[in-house]
């Protein structure tokens, strides 16, 4: 009776839809609430939202319910059909993202060969709705939004590949699974009571791969293509009500997917030292694991976001084609070179 009922397609596709909604929405919901709602209040000394809900824990559900009910408005001379779809595609991207991403030794959505390069392939996609937010608006701060927008991701894009690459290299598989099993079974001059996990050894491609997400999620100091003081949030200016708030869930999903996967790239994933990684037991405990480390990675990028002063687009071009490049580059020169010496 139970294979019968868990054996449809239908029935596994429908579990993993729910899950990878579940991971998506949860996550994002956490991290507004710890780092929007709460850190960056006690950064700026001040107590942030405390009415909705014991300590304001209740806010996110109270802000979600204003969108919903405003008023969804279409500027007289957009393409509706691009403009209405566009948040859909940035959002649609977040979810294909998270599939990739490993809980466990059996929590996973898809298991994938080329998990990794799936994951780096449908992170893009994020860009075309963008523009596509830019163009069918019929407003030239959002057009120009969007084209700051497709430049600064197209640019950011490279140095994380490279950073990734390296990490691929060590590894010799491109799943994220075995990334994850090849630290956990790693070892450092011998010594495997930590596993080898890989910011040890590519901790070059770790900051590049930092850096270059801060800039794929046009966070601070990378936000030229929703600068505030310039084009009145960019690409998202004509946008209202419920469509506006995917925009809003996108990014904070996509910065929790993004951390995600460079916890599992970098960090060892949801491996804990000295437990056996094939134990059922991880399937329970990896999931934790792998959201702390989450949560101290997004606890980097809004620190970073509320902390520096957004670059001009000329720093931002020449940071990632004369800088983070060339870096990451050199790493996977260096990191080839050792791994056939070694």
């Amino acid at each position: 009776m139970i294979a019968a009922i868990t054996d449809p397609w239908w029935f596994q596709t429908t579990l993993r839809v729910v899950g990878g909604l579940a991971a998506v929405l949860l996550v994002a919901g956490t991290l507004v609430y710890l780092h929007l709602f709460k850190m960056v209040s006690f950064m700026q000394s001040r107590l942030g939202p405390m009415e909705a809900g014991p300590f304001g824990s209740l806010q996110l559900l109270a802000e979600v319910g204003k969108f919903i009910q405003k008023e969804d408005i279409f500027p007289r001379k957009a393409d509706r059909f691009v403009f209405a779809a566009a948040p859909f595609v940035v959002l649609m991207s977040t979810f294909l993202l998270v599939v990739v991403v490993p809980g466990g030794p059996d929590a996973w959505f898809v298991d994938s060969e080329i998990g990794i390069y799936l994951g780096m392939a449908v992170s893009s996609v994020s860009v075309i709705g963008i523009l596509m937010a830019g163009w069918g608006s019929a407003s030239k701060y959002s057009l120009l939004g969007g084209l700051r927008a497709t430049g600064q991701l197209i640019a950011y894009e490279l140095p994380l590949i490279l950073a990734v690459l390296g990490v691929v290299i060590q590894a010799e598989t491109m799943n994220m699974q075995g990334i994850v099993l090849a630290q956990a079974e790693g070892e450092i001059f011998g010594w495997g009571a930590i596993g080898n996990p890989y910011i040890l050894t590519q901790g070059v491609a770790f900051l590049v791969f930092l850096v270059a997400m801060q800039a794929e999620l046009t966070q601070t100091p990378f936000d030229m293509p929703i600068a505030e003081s310039e084009l009145v949030t960019g690409y998202m200016t004509e946008y209202s009500g419920m469509r506006f708030l995917l925009f809003f869930i996108g990014e904070f999903a996509t910065a929790g997917v993004f951390s995600a996967i460079a916890a599992v790239l970098f960090l060892g994933g949801w491996y804990i030292p000295g437990i056996d990684p094939t134990a059922g037991i991880m399937n329970v405990l990896g999931p934790i694991v792998l959201i702390s480390k989450v949560v101290v990675l997004t606890f980097i990028v809004f620190w970073v976001r509320f902390t520096f002063p957004r670059f001009r687009e000329d720093q931002l071009q020449k940071l990632a084609w004369k800088v983070l490049i060339p870096i990451a580059l050199a790493n996977i020169v260096v990191t080839g070179v050792l791994k056939v010496v070694f």
